[in-house]
């Protein structure tokens, strides 16, 4: 253990101890915002130069971490929806941090679309993640900062066991994990 000298105008011979051996990790759900608008920006170019897209007026816009989708019809909608989900896994924007809404009619006859880019773990998904981590390692102490999970312990296979269950098991999120402190 480290020993570390009391702060000033602590009482004397007080003596605080640091925790060398613990071990931690963070759970976040992150995405690159860069990455999402070179996926919407791919996306709006094949749409232009693809010949089923010609004169359906469909389109892909990105409005902050909100994307919009339009086009006249129905099934190009759809077909406008595969066009983005591929470019985003081709930029290594998890699908699961997008979010579509339903499909509503919109002016003109035409429809419209929003997808939700999802960042940051809600608070709900948090306290779930916590909890399932706390009953795969009992060991461990699992904190909810904000938007995102520490995972504290002092041993690694503990830690490894986690973050294995936590791959296989579906949050419903896009899980990274990050900020690994041996």
């Amino acid at each position: 253990m480290i020993t570390k000298r009391p702060p000033p105008g602590a009482p004397a011979g007080i003596l605080r101890s640091m925790a060398k051996d613990q071990f931690s990790f963070d759970i976040v759900s992150e995405v690159d915002l860069q990455e999402v608008r070179n996926a919407v920006d791919q996306a709006m170019r094949e749409i232009a130069q693809r010949f089923d897209f010609k004169g359906t007026g469909t389109s892909v816009r990105l409005e902050d971490a909100t994307i919009q989708l339009a086009s006249s019809t129905q099934d190009r909608l759809k077909a406008a929806w595969q066009v983005l989900q591929e470019k985003a896994v081709r930029r290594k924007v998890p699908l699961k941090a997008l979010q579509p809404g339903d499909p509503q009619p919109a002016a003109k006859g035409t429809v419209r679309q929003t997808v939700q880019v999802l960042t940051g773990l809600p608070e709900e998904k948090a306290k779930e993640i916590s909890r399932f981590a706390r009953s795969v390692a009992p060991k461990i102490q699992a904190q909810v900062q904000g938007d995102r999970v520490r995972v504290l312990g002092k041993s690694k296979d503990d830690l490894q066991a986690v973050i294995r269950a936590v791959r296989e098991h579906d949050f419903g999120v896009a899980l990274q994990f990050t900020n690994y402190r041996p």
